[in-house]
């Protein structure tokens, strides 16, 4: 405290950079120890009869456990991945629950470690993420400093993750700060370095997603890599569709959360007795499949007691990356915990390898290495919405600069792709559509974060409209009530009365007996309803050319809102997340 009351804000912040991204880079390296020594001990250390229990046994502890561990430590909280974090910085200010900070280490070690298919590095940006949140938090930041060292702390999260520092970066610019404007980028950039170099200093560079075989890039294959971008594209809309039925599925069954664990954890077991390439993160599958081919991978399935030839081989690879698909969304949504980031990248490995050697049989001389590592760029890109933070990804981690073209090339016509079929990413889309998210719509975010039923005025009056036109006069001068909401004998909405809509005949007491409530009454261009959407709210007021709109619950009236109150917040908002606030270095 006494610093920050010593030091300017950008000092501060810089300052806030290098301890948030320690920290989180700290977590990200600890949980992938963690994993490793899991690993390790099941491997090494408990002995099964053959390999069949192993893979039987171990990814439904994984699932069961997990969903054990958040049901009583955890207090049931299933909220998880970057959905999560992107809930929290719309609709909570920013403020990432303590618990966080720890949770998500437990909950995906216990799952990935035991051999659930899913990636680690999502659960490694939440924790960083609820560190520079809480951080935050003690230090009483503002919204925008918040925010920042929320996502500086992601940002070190996946920097370690991957010893990617851009990669980090972009991680955050393109998925996090979405529909947020920002200036100051610094803490984002020294939390990416302190990740990336606690993860290189600490990991062993096995632990590391890091190879380097290769060739160089041939203008030639350009085509080539197109056809590539597409099925990348294509394998990742299958991805995330397949993710959102099965995610449907689980959400749908009518039993308990352990029983949908046991459900998922065995599902996950025979796919991985099937498939072993499925078992865990996948990360030493890809690295095989980049440096040496199928030859080591088939030898640690069943496959080894047949006889291999090229169409065993599609056949293998074909059915690892579709099944892929199918084991993650399983492991997470039956109750375990981890991400997409490795499942991704490990199903795009496979699908490169997959076209690599259908170019093989068809006589075409192509670098198979090179389309192993480019299609993981791609599928990754267009999996996650992101493909500026999956082309650094793979550059870095593969030292593949001089791969950017086909890295650039695969990935964009892979996100093109799935653009095609939905504008914002399906695992996203619910919540964008409810407005429990921000999206590239920098003023649809903060039309969002009005608060309707906090400015909706609900001191009115109430008369039905059969009464007598006098008692709306003495109603109007016995109190002051602003407006009177005119309903029928059941309490139905009608429409309202101002003192404008009087003022003509409050002084002629002989148009008293003439006039009805009916004559002076005025019936709004549209209602607001209990609920709607605040973006949909305006729409009506500019719709309609509307300054005030009645609230009404089930027919009845229960307040007005007047359009005035709306702007007043939306100014306020405005100055408050869109940086235009001015402060001193």
């Amino acid at each position: 405290m006494w610093l920050h009351s010593k030091m300017s804000r950008s000092q501060f912040l810089l300052l806030s950079g290098v301890l948030v991204g320690c920290t989180a880079g700290l977590a990200g390296v600890a949980l992938k120890m963690l994993v490793n020594y899991i690993h390790y001990i099941i491997s090494h250390k408990v002995h099964f009869g053959t390999q069949l229990f192993f893979y039987a046994v171990f990814p439904f502890l994984g699932i069961v456990l997990t969903t054990l561990m958040v049901q009583w430590f955890f207090k049931g909280q299933a909220r998880k991945g970057i959905p999560a974090i992107l809930y929290e910085i719309a609709r909570n200010a920013s403020n990432v629950p303590r618990v966080k900070m720890f949770s998500q280490i437990l909950q995906s070690a216990v799952t990935v470690g035991l051999g659930g298919s899913a990636g680690l590095e999502s659960p490694m940006a939440v924790t960083g993420a609820a560190i520079g949140s809480n951080y935050s938090q003690t230090y009483k930041l503002n919204y925008k400093e918040r925010t920042l060292l929320l996502a500086a702390g992601a940002t070190a999260g996946v920097a370690a993750a991957f010893n990617a520092p851009i990669a980090g970066m972009m991680f955050a610019v393109e998925i996090l700060l979405t529909g947020i404007v920002f200036s100051d980028f610094i803490p984002l950039i020294v939390a990416a370095v302190c990740g990336s170099l606690l993860s290189k200093i600490i990991l062993h560079e096995d632990a590391l997603f890091h190879f380097e075989s290769r060739t160089a890039f041939d203008y030639k294959n350009v085509p080539l890599y197109i056809i590539l971008g597409v099925m990348c594209g294509l394998y990742a809309r299958y991805f995330v569709v397949i993710g959102g039925k099965i995610e449907h599925y689980f959400k749908s069954l009518k039993v308990s959360s352990i029983q949908k664990a046991m459900i998922g954890g065995a599902v996950l077991s025979l796919l991985c007795v099937a498939l072993p390439p499925l078992f865990g993160e996948g990360y030493s599958s890809v690295k095989q499949l980049a440096n040496d081919g199928m030859a080591g991978i088939i030898e640690n399935s069943f496959f080894k007691y047949i006889h291999v030839n090229d169409a065993l081989i599609l056949l293998f690879v074909g059915c690892v990356f579709i099944l892929k698909a199918i084991a993650t969304s399983v492991t997470i949504n039956a109750g375990g915990n981890g991400g997409n980031f490795a499942p991704s990248l490990f199903g795009g490995a496979f699908v490169g390898f997959f076209f690599a050697s259908i170019c093989k049989l068809i006589g075409l001389d192509v670098p198979v290495t090179n389309f192993v590592i480019v299609a993981m760029a791609g599928v990754m890109g267009g999996v996650l919405y992101a493909p500026l933070t999956a082309i650094f990804l793979i550059a870095e981690s593969s030292t593949g600069y001089d791969l950017f073209i086909p890295l650039m090339i695969v990935a964009c016509v892979s996100f093109v792709v799935v653009k095609r079929f939905s504008k914002v990413s399906p695992e996203l889309k619910q919540l964008a559509e409810e407005g429990k998210i921000f999206t590239r719509t920098h003023d649809r975010n903060i039309t969002s974060m009005l608060n309707a039923a906090k400015l909706m005025q609900t001191t009115f009056g109430q008369m039905v409209i059969s009464a007598p036109f006098k008692e709306l006069i003495n109603l109007l001068e016995q109190s002051n009530y602003p407006f009177i909401a005119i309903t029928d004998e059941k309490g139905i909405f009608q429409g309202y009365v101002t003192l404008e809509n009087i003022r003509p005949y409050i002084f002629d007491h002989s148009k008293y007996e003439q006039l009805s409530i009916k004559n002076v009454m005025q019936v709004p261009p549209a209602i607001i309803y209990v609920g709607e959407d605040v973006n949909r709210i305006m729409e009506k007021f500019d719709h309609h050319n509307a300054w005030l709109l009645p609230v009404v619950k089930n027919g009845k009236p229960v307040g007005f809102l007047q359009k005035s109150a709306l702007l007043n917040q939306y100014r306020t908002l405005w100055q408050q997340y869109s940086g235009d606030e001015t402060e001193e270095d």
